[in-house]
């Protein structure tokens, strides 16, 4: 038997990097997945190559209160139920000191990235009751463990993060919810990117080439690495797991 089987998942963010590479991984190991994102084209090539029986997909905001019941409820009308929930959605922001930073954009990123789990907790919790238990997943950072230069708001966020999971997993023990965080160090995916030509628009390589050397493994990590641990934390392999954070940094916060 599969890890997943049987099992009914969510995963937000899907149509990114890791998103992707989590829905691919929970499939393999056995379960049904809603994909959730912005990215209308990438959802659906997503959904075409996991196959109609495996995955369905919905375009939508994660900071919209009413698009997260919506994206939930036709989660549980497709599938039957809901088991696990990814709350992997989220955004860098601008590189910018904090004496810098704009409300507009402040506002935005912790909407995204805050908001979403909050809305998540509050909208998938109850099903996943329903159905006797299940694990809730965070995509939170190794930002949200240490400080960044210029990366105040979503070092903020990811802070924030790890403080929505502790909290909700003492509230949500007694239900049968186990809720966790993955924290991921430098990934070689868009968001990667992004950060390092901000950082340097006319020498974004040498930008990666100092976080790798603070890599204790001497790389970035893949998408395929964080879905993982995902499927770690969504399986009953994680089973007295609760409240804590996965750091998948290839020893990036040791150095």
């Amino acid at each position: 038997m599969k890890r997943l089987d049987q099992k009914v998942a969510i995963i937000t963010g899907a149509a990114g990097g890791i998103g992707a590479a989590a829905a691919r991984r929970f499939v393999a190991e056995g379960a049904r997945v809603m994909l959730v994102d912005r990215d209308g084209d990438g959802l659906a090539a997503l959904s075409h190559e996991l196959g109609p029986a495996a995955s369905d997909f919905i375009m939508a905001d994660v900071s919209d209160e009413s698009a997260t019941a919506s994206f939930v409820a036709f989660a549980v009308q497709r599938f039957g139920g809901l088991d696990i929930y990814f709350s992997n959605a989220g955004m860098e922001g601008k590189i910018a000191p904090l004496t810098e930073v704009s409300v507009a954009d402040l506002d935005r990123i912790f909407a995204v990235n805050v908001r979403s789990v909050v809305l998540g907790l509050k909208h998938a919790v109850p099903l996943m009751i329903a159905r006797g238990g299940g694990s809730f997943i965070a995509t939170s950072s190794v930002a949200g463990l240490i400080g960044s230069p210029g990366l105040g708001p979503y070092v903020a966020t990811k802070h924030a993060v790890l403080g929505l999971v502790k909290t909700a997993a003492l509230e949500l023990g007694p239900r049968g919810i186990r809720v966790n965080a993955i924290s991921p160090g430098p990934i070689d995916n868009r968001m990667m990117r992004s950060i390092e030509n901000q950082a340097a628009p006319d020498n974004a390589e040498a930008v990666k080439d100092g976080f790798t050397k603070l890599v204790a493994l001497g790389r970035y990590g893949s998408n395929e690495e964080i879905a993982a641990a995902a499927a770690f934390l969504a399986s009953s392999d994680s089973s007295y797991c609760s409240g804590t954070t996965i750091v998948c940094d290839g020893g990036f916060v040791a150095t």
